[in-house]
């Protein structure tokens, strides 16, 4: 088998298993009946590989064994969505897919097996390094989203403090004029001034 036919073959395999993805946000209940429904599938799935023999049904319970592994990723991902999670469903269909490829290597023998196994991994080894390049990716994404909050509301708080020293001064300076007006009367009338200055820009 070539690169080129196990590649079409991983991806057929990643698409048949994503179509049976579950909702993310599910209930508990939801997860039970999803648990129980992919144990009844490969319950059915190891049946009908019964009707093979040889390498056929090797195949043919890879396959199963596959679908189970990735469906349990997707079950899991679907009640705690997390990036391990999604990692954890990346990872789970590149190891079905090379588990598959892999029993369709038997058909060969010889130099054509052993490359072809070769060309499984080497497929296998890519998807797996795709995934842990997107964990590596969205982890990153995540504290760079975290940093920047955390510097835009130190930015925030302090444009609030200066905001708060700003009209500190301006009140200083306000009053400063205020004070400046008073010394123009004498006596009660400056006593006055002077109050209703303080009580106006909030001196004491």
């Amino acid at each position: 088998m070539n690169r080129r036919g196990i590649s079409a073959l991983s991806l057929a395999i990643g698409l048949a298993f994503s179509a049976g993805a579950m909702a993310q946000n599910m209930s508990k209940e939801q997860y039970k009946s999803g648990k129980d429904g992919i144990a009844a599938d490969y319950k059915t799935d190891k049946a009908a590989c019964a009707a093979f023999a040889g390498n056929a049904k090797d195949i043919c319970m890879a396959e199963a064994g596959g679908r189970e592994k990735v469906a349990k990723a997707e079950l899991e991902a679907g009640y705690k969505p997390s990036v391990d999670a999604s990692y954890k469903v990346r990872i789970a269909r590149a190891e079905a897919a090379y588990s598959v490829a892999k029993e369709k290597c038997d058909d060969a023998s010889g130099n054509v097996k052993d490359v072809c196994i070769q060309e499984a991994k080497a497929v296998s080894v890519a998807a797996k390094a795709d995934a842990k390049a997107q964990r590596k990716t969205s982890d990153a994404n995540a504290a760079a989203v975290a940093t920047s909050n955390k510097a835009s509301n130190l930015a925030g708080e302090k444009g609030a403090a200066a905001r708060k020293d700003a009209a500190a001064d301006k009140r200083d300076a306000d009053y400063a004029v205020a004070k400046e007006k008073c010394d123009a009367f004498a006596g009660d009338a400056k006593s006055s001034c002077m109050s209703d200055a303080k009580a106006r820009y909030g001196k004491s």
